[in-house]
């Protein structure tokens, strides 16, 4: 179903110390608002006010009345804020403020905010389904683009906040060259001993990269690219391949799609749309129909 509807009572909900609106004390969000109010939607600002606030904030708009919900931050804002609105029908919007913004790239919403925002009157509703990672130590978490098992989650935890306040994606790639200094946990899959499994919902990575590029937000499914070994050179070969979007042809590198992952052996680690979780085991499945997104006409897969 796709349909232009005229929004009454909407509710930014943004980020202040996400990437965008850190780097320029809040110029972004007043010029966010402006542009919105320009093309005819008044919104009242709603920001996070801490780790883990953004979906209690989604979901308490929504039953005071909120007939638009719009995130603005990084992709761990918008997953939070996803994460309040799951089973709900009110739409979802997303506006680039993050490093990656790998949600609004994949949905054709770009990486420039205000642009975004002058657009938003002409973007389309469409029903998704989303991920659920389940621990084994009860925690679930839904989320929207991507859950990683193993040497992604390790580089998210070797990040340095400083240094990613400083130079946003840069501080991933040093995070990631450390880890190839030495060997990757092992990360058991299918009776496989794997370095990296990653179960994907869009086909960009980190903004920069597309490791699953049959992947998307409209299937009922997850596109699982998975790597043999824990070798760090070998990784070092693999992502140099993905670069040149080569990895899919290479021996090691599997390529699957499935509605359901379980991982039974502890240890590995595990992040979501870019936030450490914690490790296995774990089960991640597609919850279908589950929420309502409001993406460019374009975005058609």
């Amino acid at each position: 179903m796709e349909s232009v509807i005229e929004y009454r009572q909407s509710v930014l909900i943004y980020n202040p110390v996400a990437g965008k609106l850190k780097r320029n004390d809040q110029l972004l969000l007043r010029q966010t608002v402006a542009a919105l109010r320009g093309v005819g939607i008044e919104v009242r600002p709603a920001p996070t006010i801490g780790p883990s606030t953004a979906g209690t904030i989604a979901r308490e708009a929504i039953a005071n009345g909120a007939d638009l919900i719009i995130g603005l931050g990084g992709d761990g804002t918008i997953n939070e804020i996803a994460s309040g609105m799951i089973g709900s029908h009110v739409p979802l919007a997303i506006l680039p403020g993050g490093t990656a913004n790998v949600l609004s790239i994949e949905t054709r919403g770009g990486t420039h905010t205000v642009k975004a925002a002058k657009r938003l009157p002409q973007r389309v509703t469409r029903r998704i389904a989303v991920g659920r990672l389940a621990l084994s130590s009860g925690e679930q978490r839904h989320f929207l683009a991507m859950a990683g098992i193993g040497l992604d989650a390790r580089v998210i935890e070797g990040v340095m906040p400083g240094l990613k306040k400083a130079t946003g994606k840069f501080a991933y790639w040093v995070a990631g060259f450390q880890r190839f200094l030495r060997p990757l946990d092992p990360v058991i899959f299918d009776g496989e001993r794997l370095g990296f499994v990653l179960a994907s919902r869009v086909r960009n990575y980190g903004g920069d990269l597309e490791l699953a590029r049959g992947a998307s937000l409209l299937h009922d499914d997850f596109e699982v690219v998975s790597f043999k070994g824990t070798n760090p050179l070998l990784y070092a070969f693999y992502m140099s391949a993905a670069v040149i979007r080569q990895h899919r042809l290479l021996p090691g590198v599997n390529v699957r799609r499935v509605s359901k992952l379980e991982f039974r052996e502890p240890g590995a680690l595990v992040q979501v749309d870019g936030e450490l979780i914690g490790p296995t085991p774990a089960t991640i499945e597609i919850i279908p129909d589950a929420l309502t997104l409001l993406v460019d006409p374009a975005f058609q897969r």
